[in-house]
Formats: structure tokens, sequence, C-alpha cells
């Protein structure tokens, strides 16, 4: 079994071409949730709308994750706002 965030293969290259100078690749250690900001959004999710309740039924979890996913999808400056981080911004320079 290969580890989370290992990839074993020696010959991956990077897809990224000249028509994507936008993006930049960070190398994160194999464990570090708090580096990564979709773990910061989940984290915000859980305690802001998902947390203390009780679900019935596996359609009221799936409810209740589309109607947070809804109210999420209204709020860009908060996503925005979670997920930068400055040290990526003097990594990247």
């Amino acid at each position: 079994m290969v580890p989370a965030g290992v990839n074993p293969a020696n010959d991956c290259r990077c897809p990224i071409t000249s028509d994507f100078w936008n993006i930049s690749l960070l190398a994160l250690p194999p464990y570090a949730p708090e580096l990564n900001p979709v773990e910061n959004i989940w984290q915000f999710l859980r305690h802001n709308f998902l947390s203390h309740q009780v679900w019935n039924t596996y359609d009221d979890i799936l409810a209740a994750c589309r109607d947070t996913w809804n109210k999420l999808m209204q709020m860009p400056e908060r996503i925005a706002s979670i997920a930068q981080h400055k040290w990526i911004q003097t990594v990247i320079g």
C-alpha cells in the first residue's frame, strides 16, 4: 500500500505548459492539513454549519451538505479570506 501523498513513479512530469503561467506548484509535507487551503474551508463549514447536529436519514445529511454548499457559494469573499495564506505569497513571490 502506498501512503497518501507519495507517488512511487519516478517519471512523473508536471503537466503545466506555457499556457498556464498563472499556476504555481508548491511542495507540501505529506501530512499538513493546516497548510492546505481546502482543509481550512472544510473546517469553516464544520464549525459554522454542520457541527452539533444529528440527521435522521442519509437524505437529511445530503440536504444539509447541499444547503451548506449553496450558502458557501454565496460568500466568495469569505472563501478567499479563508483560503488565502500570506506564506503562499512569500513562497511564490
